[in-house]
């Protein structure tokens, strides 16, 4: 039964488990009574929960949205920290991060639906490739503050993201980006109907 000892598989399957918490729909739930699979974009993330709540108590939402943010970016960089301390190779810390997001955005928990990933791309990306993330996160926030919408200024942070690690940090020290395109992948895979909707002009702001 070496698959059960491997410390490799075994780091792989809490990963994807722990990623799978949706933290923003358990917060919402506990905290505000309401089911945000049920309301808003149904999106499990932060901008729904935001969303969501605001309805009912701005100020809760407020609270309960930089929650959600800091426990989905945390629940996919603990798991990293922790096989650091076992000495993991850099090849299993990205498989870490790539079935961390795997596990918010397809969660085993919500039959495998679930957020868009960002947050805990976040959380990866800043133990792994921090330089590129933290430039990225400026994107962000810029963004964030001048277009007010979500999805895009999400996006455009991956943009920054991704160029400054391929500028600053090309390989990520297994010789491939190939982790780091994965997990772009999805994230973008996942803001597909937010893409449309932009295209539209008929994407929702976050006020």
């Amino acid at each position: 039964m070496d698959f059960f000892t491997n410390s490799n598989i075994l780091f792989y399957i809490v990963a994807y488990l722990v990623g799978s918490i949706p933290f923003g729909l358990l917060l919402a739930k506990q905290f505000a009574n309401v089911d945000i699979k049920q309301s808003g974009s149904k999106s499990i993330g932060a901008t729904n929960v935001l969303r969501v709540v605001k309805q009912t108590d701005p100020a809760l939402a407020k609270k309960l949205g930089l929650a959600t943010v800091i426990l989905d970016a945390l629940k996919g960089a603990v798991v990293i920290i922790i096989a650091m301390s076992f000495s993991m190779s850099s090849e299993t810390l990205w498989a870490i991060a790539v079935l961390s997001v795997l596990g918010h955005c397809y969660s085993i928990y919500l039959n495998f639906e679930g957020g868009k990933g960002v947050a805990t791309a976040l959380g990866v990306f800043l133990i792994l490739i921090p330089i590129p993330t933290i430039i990225g996160a400026i994107i962000w926030g810029f963004c964030a503050k001048v277009l007010k919408i979500s999805s895009l200024s999400s996006l455009l942070g991956l943009v920054g993201v991704v160029f400054g690690a391929i500028v600053l940090n090309n390989g990520l020290n297994i010789g491939s980006n190939a982790p780091m395109y994965f997990i772009a992948f999805i994230i973008v895979y996942k803001h597909i109907p937010n893409i449309i909707r932009l295209i539209k002009g008929n994407e929702s702001k976050v006020v």
